[in-house]
C-alpha cells in the first residue's frame, strides 16, 4: 500500500472542510468511517497531510476539484448562436457569454447552431477530453418537439437502433412526453455525438425536429439556467460529472 502522507503539507481534515465538507470535527468523523480516499487510497488516520495541489481525493466516490485555476461552466446555449469560442463567419457564438471571464474556455461538445441548451465550458483540459471522448460514453438527453404523432412504440424501434447514411444509431432511452396528431414532444438519451444525430434520428423515423433542447450533459443538469445564462459547476455537482469520467 502506497504511503499518502505528506510531512509538508495540509491535514486532510482541513482540506475536507475548506472544499465544503462540513465543521473539522465533520471532517474528521468521515475520514474516520473511511468515506475518503487519497490517491486511490483509503485514509482513516486523523494525522493525515497531504498536498492539496497534487492529492487525488474523493470522499464517498466523488471527487473533489482542489485546483483553483480550474473552472467549468454550465451554459445554456440558445438557438442561433453557434458552438465556437471565435467564429470565422462573424456569427454570434459562446465567447459573449464569457467575455467577463479571465480564464480561456473551450466548449466540450457540440450543438448545432439552432438547437438549445446545455453546453459545458472548462479551460481543464482532461476533464474536456474525456467528456468528449467516445470511450467514456457520456450520455446527453434531449427534449425535442416534432411534427406529427408519435406512437408509443416508436421508443422501442429507437432503442433497438435504427440504421442512418452514416452506420447504426440506437437511443439508450426514449419517452414520449406529450402527443397530438399535429405535433409531439419527446425526450431521448444517447451517449454518442455524431452531428446532428437527434435530429437525423427522428427525421429518419418520419418526425421532423421543430425545436431541440439539450436538458443534460453527463451528470450535469440545465435545470431552471435562462437561455443565455450560465453558473459555475462546482462541490459535489462537479465532483460527480469528474468521478463519472474515472477522474
Amino acid at each position: 500500500m502506497t504511503d499518502v502522507h505528506q510531512p509538508g503539507g495540509t491535514r486532510l481534515q482541513k482540506v475536507l472542510a475548506a472544499a465544503g465538507y462540513g465543521s473539522r470535527r465533520a471532517c474528521e468523523n468521515l475520514i474516520a468511517d473511511g468515506r475518503v480516499t487519497v490517491d486511490g487510497q483509503r485514509v482513516e488516520e486523523l494525522g493525515t497531510r497531504v498536498d492539496p495541489a497534487t492529492a487525488v481525493i474523493h470522499v464517498d466516490g466523488v471527487r473533489l476539484q482542489l485546483d483553483e485555476t480550474k473552472v467549468t461552466l454550465a451554459l445554456h446555449k440558445p438557438a442561433g448562436v453557434v458552438s465556437s469560442m471565435n467564429d470565422e463567419h462573424g456569427r454570434p457564438d459562446l465567447s459573449q457569454y464569457v467575455a467577463d471571464r479571465a480564464e480561456r474556455l473551450f466548449h466540450v461538445g457540440r450543438l448545432d447552431e439552432q438547437t438549445e441548451g446545455l453546453i459545458l465550458l472548462t479551460n481543464d483540459g482532461e476533464l474536456a477530453h474525456r467528456l468528449a471522448h467516445p470511450s467514456y460514453e457520456v450520455a446527453k438527453t434531449y427534449v425535442a418537439t416534432v411534427e406529427g404523432e408519435v406512437p408509443r412504440a416508436l421508443g422501442r424501434r429507437m432503442r433497438e437502433g435504427i440504421t442512418l447514411e452514416d452506420g447504426p444509431a440506437r437511443a439508450d432511452r426514449f419517452t414520449v412526453l406529450e402527443t397530438t396528431p399535429r405535433a409531439s414532444v419527446v425526450e431521448i438519451e444517447l451517449h454518442e455525438g455524431r452531428n446532428r444525430i437527434v435530429r437525423r434520428m427522428l427525421e429518419h423515423v418520419g418526425h421532423p425536429v421543430t425545436r431541440l433542447v439539450r436538458t443534460r450533459f453527463g451528470t450535469v443538469r440545465l435545470g431552471q439556467l435562462k437561455p443565455g445564462h450560465t453558473r459555475v459547476v462546482s462541490g459535489t455537482e462537479l465532483g460527480t460529472l469528474m468521478s463519472s469520467v474515472g477522474l
